[in-house]
């Protein structure tokens, strides 16, 4: 049976960007529209040409891609002849041979927000397309707020669709703008736009996740004859975020009937590099990917319960939907008080420490998480601490180095310009290679006081002999405290996620009253597993 094509249109760079708190520099954008075309999808929005610099910037120096390059604006203005408008003009310069523009097919917000009459809109979007055509360029026309609009005057926001059309719009995408439309009414309204002789194949769907709906009313969209896709890495986007492609992507790819109908310009091969360019995203926002995001999500693929896990070792398939690795991502066992021995032999085989059923070592084991974790540890969030534990339980962890006491002093003065400014020193003193040796570090470098915590992790990591050159792609992401018993007895839980230059990410705890003793032992913890980890080649 022949596959029916599917047009996936990522509009990272320009809806993306107005997520709150993202902005992103010209050079970030190449770089996610390098990431984005070896996925293959087939349009990158690059943004709004005249609208910043950074775009500006961006469309001059534009990559060359093999997907279409895309370039976004608005129609026209009123009184102002398309080859005159400045703003279109700025959208034409970039030089893209595909243009999106945006126009109103609300009536609403025709007669509201542009305050002009229902038929001078219409001739602005004829007008503009028009123009896009002669122009040679291909023309996309992105109907703002149509589900509304639709409801609210089905014909006049036809109206719009059919003169687009007739202007020459190659895709016509209907947009959920506030994103309050449901799965079946967007499949129901797509379908009627289709029967009323706007053709499947030249409606795209766009969507926003203000329900939580977003990729479900995606493929309504889908399924009722769109077949332009568009969607956001991650679901960003502004307010809830938009479509998230790096969940409609595996499921038009791996589940059914899409599988088996449709095709896009995905391989199966450039899927498994999902999960990498899921957290790249994150990398370059400095945010902390979603552990729980399907497919790509660390959480994704992991099994806490004793019962799932001893299913997962005879058949992944028993709590998997998908195998891990077709979207690049991985299968995790973490060890928590609910663990079973099943839980436990996988991740100890998975650690690369092989443990016999029946040994005794494995109930020592699970007593001691149990115990741990009663006094505010967390494992399942933790696993290289975990290991570490069942490492010193099976008396195989090595001698690397010992610390013999440390101490943190922090100190606020005036500065030279009359301003209060902390400063923290630490001193850690280490048994290593058979000799002490003692290490001081300030936590000020040229961005400033960078606290207690940065000055103990510069200074233990100083002077550790044969390993400080170990350390060296060694870094600190993010830094996780949490209060686990309240009033005076309250217990302080520091969870450190690290990074080294091979890719690999790992997290640890430390728990204490005090939470610089807590973020001592976390990064203790993280450190040793680093070096184990190389030193095992």
């Amino acid at each position: 049976m022949t596959k029916t094509r599917l047009y996936l249109y990522d509009t990272t760079l320009r809806d993306g960007q107005q997520t709150q708190d993202v902005q992103f520099s010209t050079e970030e954008k190449h770089q996610i529209a390098a990431a984005l075309d070896a996925l293959g999808v087939d349009y990158i929005e690059g943004g709004w040409p005249g609208a910043n610099p950074t775009d500006n910037a961006f469309f001059d120096a534009a990559p060359k891609t093999r997907a279409k390059l895309t370039a976004f604006g608005m129609t026209k203005r009123l009184g102002i002849s398309a080859q005159n408008d400045d703003v279109l003009a700025a959208v034409m310069n970039a030089g893209t041979g595909s243009v999106c523009l945006v126009g109103k097919t609300h009536e609403f917000h025709v007669t509201r927000a542009l305050g002009i009459s229902l038929e001078d809109n219409l001739s602005l979007l004829r007008d503009s397309i028009a123009h896009l055509t002669a122009s040679g360029r291909e023309a996309l026309f992105d109907a703002e707020h149509f589900f509304d609009g639709y409801k609210a005057n089905p014909e006049y926001a036809l109206s719009c669709l059919r003169i687009v059309l007739e202007a020459g719009a190659r895709w016509i995408v209907l947009c959920d703008t506030n994103g309050g439309t449901l799965p079946a009414e967007v499949g129901r309204i797509t379908g009627e736009v289709i029967a009323a002789g706007i053709p499947g194949d030249r409606l795209g769907i766009h969507t926003h996740d203000d329900t939580d709906n977003a990729v479900a009313c995606t493929l309504a969209a889908v399924d009722a004859g769109a077949r332009q896709i568009q969607g956001t890495l991650n679901g960003l986007g502004e307010r809830c975020g938009n479509a998230n492609l790096t969940a409609l992507i595996p499921i038009l790819l791996l589940k059914e009937p899409y599988a088996s109908r449709y095709e896009t310009g995905i391989s199966h091969k450039a899927l498994k590099s999902l999960t990498r360019t899921s957290r790249m995203l994150d990398e370059i926002l400095n945010r902390v990917p979603q552990k729980q995001a399907a497919f790509v999500g660390a959480s994704a693929f992991a099994h806490k319960a004793g019962l799932h896990a001893s299913a997962i070792l005879k058949d992944p398939s028993t709590y998997e939907h998908i195998e891990p690795a077709t979207v690049g991502n991985s299968r995790i066992i973490p060890m928590s008080n609910q663990a079973g021995q099943s839980n436990l032999r996988r991740r100890l085989t998975e650690a690369g420490l092989n443990v016999a059923k029946g040994d005794p070592a494995l109930a020592r084991i699970l007593e001691e998480v149990k115990a741990r974790e009663a006094m505010g540890y967390a494992y399942d969030t933790a696993q290289a601490s975990f290991e570490l534990l069942a490492r010193e339980a099976l008396g195989q962890m090595p001698d690397l180095f010992e610390v013999k006491r440390y101490r943190v002093t922090v100190e606020r003065r005036k500065n030279k310009y009359n301003r209060m400014v902390s400063l923290s020193e630490a001193v850690v003193v280490v048994k290593v290679d058979d000799e002490k040796r003692m290490s001081v570090s300030e936590s000020m470098d040229e961005d400033g006081d960078r606290g207690p915590v940065n000055a103990l992790s510069k200074a233990l990591v100083k002077d550790l002999g044969q390993y400080s050159a170990m350390l060296d792609d060694m870094r600190l992401v993010d830094f996780k405290v949490r209060i686990t018993q309240g009033g005076v007895e309250a217990v302080t839980r520091v969870i450190i996620d690290s990074e080294d230059g091979q890719g690999r990410r790992w997290s640890t705890v430390g728990v204490s009253p005090n939470i610089i003793d807590a973020s001592f032992e976390a990064l203790l913890d993280a450190i040793r597993w680093k070096l184990i980890r190389d030193l095992k080649g």
